[in-house]
């Protein structure tokens, strides 16, 4: 089974289950295929912020934690590989070596193993026939992008209506308050402000 290396294309938010996010992981190049999986806020903003390496929150995330353990336990993270797609249901491994230099395999969500291996900067793969069942196509992603578009304008910050200077208060005080979905809005807003 040929093992596909994919990265972390973006998160948005779900149009089809309420308070959940879509991650969207692409095969590396121009035209390669996406794998939209469906995943929680809480892992979303797990992924957002070791994504943007700006944002540090006050206190380690779930996923800094497990990333905190395997450096003491002098674990590695080798790979993180998607293997699996059921009823629309994705499944995923994490592959860890330990000191003795012994292979670790554990059964994890897709959502759980792209945010530890974000922030370890570890590759992701996907099967082929995962792709082949879940990926979409360039056609279906101008779609998507279309409706993101969308969702975007109507961006409930209103970037008219603040100053930059409010719009960073605000985004310290989003830090502040462990609230990362809020802050990436307000990080955005902020990066089309200065564009």
């Amino acid at each position: 089974m040929q093992e596909i290396e994919i990265t972390v294309k973006g998160l948005s938010y779900s149009q089809g289950k309420s308070g959940a996010y879509a991650l969207i992981l692409a095969e590396k190049g121009p035209n390669g295929r996406k794998l939209p999986i469906v995943i929680g806020g809480a892992e979303a903003q797990s992924i957002a912020v070791a994504l943007e390496k700006s944002i540090a929150p006050p206190r380690p995330m779930t996923h800094d934690t497990w990333n905190n353990m395997l450096k003491e336990l002098g674990a590695v993270l080798e790979k993180v590989l998607i293997h699996r797609l059921v009823n629309g249901i994705f499944y995923a491994s994490i592959y860890l070596r330990n000191e003795q230099g012994a292979q670790l395999v554990f059964d994890s969500r897709p959502s759980d193993a792209v945010a530890l291996a974000v922030r370890l900067e570890s590759p992701i793969y996907a099967l082929e026939s995962i792709l082949e069942q879940g990926g979409i196509t360039d056609k279906e992603e101008k779609q998507a992008d279309a409706e993101l578009e969308v969702e975007e304008d109507e961006s409930p910050i209103g970037e008219g209506q603040l100053s930059l200077e409010d719009l960073e208060e605000q985004l310290a005080e989003a830090v502040l308050n462990e609230d990362y979905e809020l802050a990436a809005r307000l990080r955005d807003d902020i990066d089309k402000l200065k564009s």
